[in-house]
């Protein structure tokens, strides 16, 4: 039987296992809204384009599944760029669906014509412009495959209106052969021995964790070799939640913002297990001071990240569960030819030398301290949430003074650093589970670049908690200045701030404001018991900074400290 385009599209979605499908209609797509009704498939409906991407985004980084988001052509399509940039940067895996003027006019200017493909092409994984309705579903099990396997990535998928208007008989194909696209996912074994090797004969050996280690499922490989080995593990802002925050063996983030005890054992190991990490700039710090001393095994199913930052003596190219599985089976063998837990004693007790020495703390003086907020959060929940951020200082402080103890629970734009992420990564997240305690920790300007969101949340009956960290200035950047720039504070002041209690109740969601320390708990505890939607205004101290801090240019070792 002959189906049209936009009935193809759904019954692909339908087969790849997608049930929600984030999305803003307009001309291009009318089609598809038109057959949308008669599917299962439950399409949210969000204010604006730049937050389905967010939202499906937050949907799989929580459920570990692809997220899928639909837009009009032109503008629609434009407005999806940051956050297709976004996954790029953190290798999630999306599937974006955008509406292109009909093939006759491609390249006339027409009314919301713009070449969504060319101006994609640097920030996806792959791109494809469906020309030919036959072409449709092969080319969206292409695009399920590519976003899923090997490093994850957004693929994105332009559909024209006349192909979702033509007819063809639907043809479902059951296996994607792409000749030039062979991801290695089973590592080499021979590298694997020389990693044990490298492993048995280190003093200081270290685990670095990353993102990767979150993505491929493989924490609890990680936590059986560092607890076997008697092996410190430290990870990226990404990969946190990959080995429990609250373990013994746990050193806490490294870089800019890193523990001190996590900084000081990456610059004094001399053997550091990198998993599902890219050595970016914000986590090595000086190049030339990287752990200078220490041999580098460094685990990744992208070979183009091997190497292109931090020199590597052992590449291991493969998923990373599927490599530590392997070191794990080979440890096994090997475990009689070293007393791990006597070697590494010297190594354990200099690395909680160096967490007693300079724990994470702040100063109390009476007034709320944004890491107080943090910490009550974890107390009240115990852990239990999924957590979202927004990006600045009020990422970082909750990176450090929340224990993450489970992978998937902290969703966060790592790598591109998109303020206005949070919100509506939460609302994926919170489809993802809907049972979930859902929280967004915010800063009052990144809130308000997706806060029409709220929209969102409320209309979908999503309990959410928006704790917003309120302190009157971009956050980071004023940090910078006071610092680095003799505290010119130009343009990082936030005046005429909205009324944010009144904003939320505005939109139908509830509003509550903590001015005081004493009604911290007590005001958190009753947002969280909330089945609605919650925004909570915290007004914490306007010139805390984020300590520890590594300068630009400094080593990781060369901390500001206070």
């Amino acid at each position: 039987m002959e189906l049209n385009g936009a009935r193809i599209l759904l019954e692909c979605l339908k087969r790849e296992g997608v049930d929600v499908l984030f999305g803003y209609p307009g001309g291009a797509v009318i089609d598809i809204y038109d057959e949308l009704p008669r599917h299962e498939i439950r399409h949210i409906l969000v204010r604006h384009e730049q937050a389905a991407v967010h939202a499906a985004d937050g949907f799989a980084r929580a459920s570990g599944k692809v997220g899928v988001c639909l837009v009009t052509s032109g503008p629609g399509a434009t407005n999806t760029v940051t956050g297709i940039a976004t996954a790029y940067a953190d290798s999630i895996p999306l599937v974006v669906l955008t509406g292109q003027v009909p093939t006759p006019l491609i390249g006339n200017d027409a009314f919301q014509e713009v070449d969504i493909v060319g101006i994609t092409r640097p920030c996806t994984k792959h791109n494809y412009l469906v020309k030919d309705v036959r072409d449709l579903a092969r080319v969206l099990r292409q695009a399920f495959y590519l976003a899923r396997s090997g490093r994850p990535g957004p693929v994105l998928v332009d559909l024209p209106k006349d192909v979702m208007q033509a007819r063809t008989e639907f043809i479902w194909p059951e296996d994607v052969k792409l000749r030039s696209y062979n991801p290695t996912y089973r590592p080499n074994l021979n590298q694997l021995r020389r990693a044990v090797e490298a492993l048995i004969e280190a003093k200081r050996p270290l685990f670095f964790a990353g993102g990767g280690v979150v993505m491929s499922d493989a924490s609890e490989e990680l936590g059986w070799l560092a607890r076997t080995l008697s092996i410190p593990v430290t990870s990226t802002l990404m990969g946190l939640g990959a080995f429990p925050g609250d373990d013994p063996l746990w050193l806490g983030m490294i870089g800019m913002h890193g523990t001190y005890a996590g900084n000081k054992a990456v610059n004094n190991a001399d053997c550091i297990v990198a998993v599902g990490a890219r050595f970016d700039d914000r986590v090595t710090g000086r190049l030339s001071a990287f752990a200078s001393g220490a041999r580098i095994i460094h685990i990744d199913i992208d070979p183009t990240s091997i190497r292109k930052n931090v020199q590597v003596d052992i590449p291991v190219v493969g998923d990373c569960r599927k490599a530590l599985a392997g070191i794990r089976e080979i440890a096994t063998t090997r475990l009689a030819e070293k007393d791990w837990a006597t070697a590494h004693e010297p190594w354990l007790a200099q690395v909680s030398t160096w967490r007693t020495e300079q724990p994470l703390t702040y100063v109390k003086n009476g007034s709320i301290k944004p890491q107080q907020v943090v910490e009550t959060i974890f107390s009240i929940t115990r852990g239990d949430a999924i957590v979202t951020t927004e990006v600045g200082q009020n990422q970082m402080w909750t990176a450090q003074f929340f224990t993450f103890r489970k992978p998937r629970t902290l969703l966060t734009s790592g790598g591109l650093g998109t303020m206005g992420y949070g919100f509506p990564a939460a609302i994926g997240a919170q489809f993802a589970f809907p049972d979930k305690l859902v929280i967004d920790m915010a800063g009052d300007g990144s809130i308000q670049m997706n806060i029409q969101e709220l929209a969102t949340a409320v209309c979908n009956k999503l309990p959410i908690k928006i704790v917003i960290l309120n302190n009157g200035y971009l956050g980071m950047v004023r940090q910078w200045q006071e610092l680095f720039y003799q505290r010119n504070y130009c343009s990082t002041c936030m005046e005429a701030q909205p009324d944010f209690v009144k904003l939320a109740e505005a939109y139908g969601a509830e509003g509550y404001r903590i001015t005081e320390a004493g009604e911290l708990e007590s005001t958190l505890r009753a947002a969280f018991a909330s089945p609605h939607t919650a925004v909570i205004d915290v007004r914490v101290e306007r010139e805390e900074n984020v300590y520890p801090m590594v300068p630009a240019g400094a080593a990781l070792d060369e901390m500001l400290l206070v």
